[in-house]
């Protein structure tokens, strides 16, 4: 008698409805064990790793990689050789013989029981992997539009093995997972030099250091003229979140362009300092201690508008985003409780997040709880922009580039490095008087830094 468990897409705590499958870590026949990470989600906010629920060999993969699929539908079946199961797992269970001429359960290809659709389903909250999901029917979707109908995902096949065979489990220990992981390595494309072939940190940083083949360029077909991308993910997000923003909060943007002659020879300074060593230090650190000063003088600026308690909610804390450009789209990951940092740890907060969100690691919790944004956009070669507010927040500031520029100094036309601040806000919020009154001291700040020290 096979035990065979179905593993629903769980609410990984963020108000999950549904999510993007990215890719499959493992294939029908591999065994399985409890946390081992089995395939990545793309939600509205970020790539996650999914962690198995329990132990066992997979049977059949029910979704396809590039499937939209809702929370609470199965998405794996691993037969778990009648071993209990955690009780925080949600999982659908089915204890059967295998059919006739069907292989034995553990075996790739084996194919999962199906579930009676007109059976009687309990309609009742269930416990998902992290959090709780939606109740059973309450996620309700517009149809998506296909030329044909979609066809009942298959198993993927298992890829053959070096030695030509059957695709086994990958042998290896947490720390070389979390290694290869770090490193972008793929273990099931090394072959293991350790105790039975299991995979060493050695493997590991060979494969890293060895050259990456370049993918071919994609091939236009003749008379092509358009490309249609399927809108998911962290773009699916972002579109929503603008047009919220946009016709939701009247926006106002002001601009200032500064001296930051003096901010960026005190960003070289600090380069030098031993309580910064290690660390990238550029001007953005500065700009977002003088925007930190700025919100302690105006708490004002640091607000949102609660529609349904027609309530301003002033927030005594800052959860700094700041805006990054990603493979995925555009990401905000948030430095929280940034206030209360000294300067060498928002500089080392400021480099931690920037290497988090290019390696595609932001979690749902690092991009949630915004209260104020940064968008440096000089690092594209842009002077300015009107940028769009965050939902929620009630103020975003616009880092143009530096630039060599004439200017009147002490009577005299030098060149002095210059830069435009825009500063966009919430005009329910924050009125002509406070928005101006906040980019002043931004712009004094940064032109001379020693007034941030009055205020640290």
């Amino acid at each position: 008698m096979g035990e065979l468990k179905q593993f629903k897409l769980p609410d990984v705590g963020e108000g999950l409805t549904e999510a993007d499958i990215i890719k499959w870590h493992v294939r029908p026949g591999d065994t399985v064990e409890v946390n081992q990470t089995i395939l990545e989600i793309e939600t509205a906010k970020a790539v996650v790793e999914l962690p198995c629920p329990f132990e066992g060999t997979v049977t059949e993969l029910l979704v396809n990689e590039g499937t939209t699929v809702d929370v609470g539908v199965p998405i794996i079946t691993v037969d778990v050789g009648g071993e209990a199961v955690p009780a925080d797992v949600t999982a659908n269970t089915v204890t059967t013989p295998p059919p006739a001429g069907a292989q034995e359960p553990g075996m790739a290809g084996s194919i999962a029981p199906k579930v009676d659709p007109t059976a009687p389903q309990q309609q009742k909250r269930v416990p998902v992997l992290v959090g709780y999901g939606v109740k059973p029917g309450s996620t309700t979707r517009r149809p998506r539009r296909s030329s044909s109908p979609s066809p009942t995902p298959a198993p993927a096949p298992a890829p053959p093995s070096p030695n030509g065979g059957a695709r086994v489990a990958v042998l290896a220990k947490p720390p070389v997972r979390k290694l290869a992981k770090d490193l972008g390595v793929d273990l099931a494309t090394i072959t293991g030099t350790g105790p039975q072939g299991s995979i060493t940190r050695d493997d590991i940083h060979q494969a890293a250091s060895a050259p990456t083949p370049l993918a071919p360029a994609p091939v236009r077909r003749a008379g092509e003229r358009e490309e249609r991308i399927p809108i998911r993910g962290v773009r699916k997000h972002t579109a929503a979140a603008m047009v919220q923003s946009a016709f939701t909060a009247p926006h106002v943007t002001e601009w200032l362009q500064v001296d930051v002659t003096e901010t960026m020879a005190a960003a070289k300074r600090l380069r030098d300092l031993p309580d910064f060593e290690g660390v990238k230090v550029s001007p953005l650190v500065l700009v977002a201690k003088a925007l930190l000063i700025a919100a302690r003088r105006h708490p004002m600026i640091n607000a949102s508008w609660d529609e349904q308690a027609q309530e301003i909610v002033v927030k005594h804390y800052v959860n700094l985003g700041i805006a990054a450009a990603t493979e995925r789209g555009l990401i905000v990951p948030k430095i929280k409780e940034a206030q209360d940092l000294s300067l060498p740890d928002l500089a080392r907060a400021l480099a931690e997040l920037a290497a988090t969100a290019r390696a595609g690691r932001s979690t749902p919790q690092d991009l949630s709880d915004g209260t104020m944004t940064i968008t440096n956009v000089g690092v594209f070669g842009v002077d300015a922009g009107t940028p769009i507010l965050t939902p929620g927040e009630s103020a975003i500031l616009a880092f143009g580039q530096v630039r060599d520029m004439p200017w009147v100094h002490e009577g005299e036309i030098k060149i002095r490095k210059v830069t435009t601040l825009a500063l966009s806000f919430d005009h329910r919020i924050v009125d002509g008087e406070l928005g101006s009154a906040v980019l002043r001291d931004l712009g004094a700040m940064l032109e001379d830094p020693m007034r941030m020290l009055a205020w640290s």
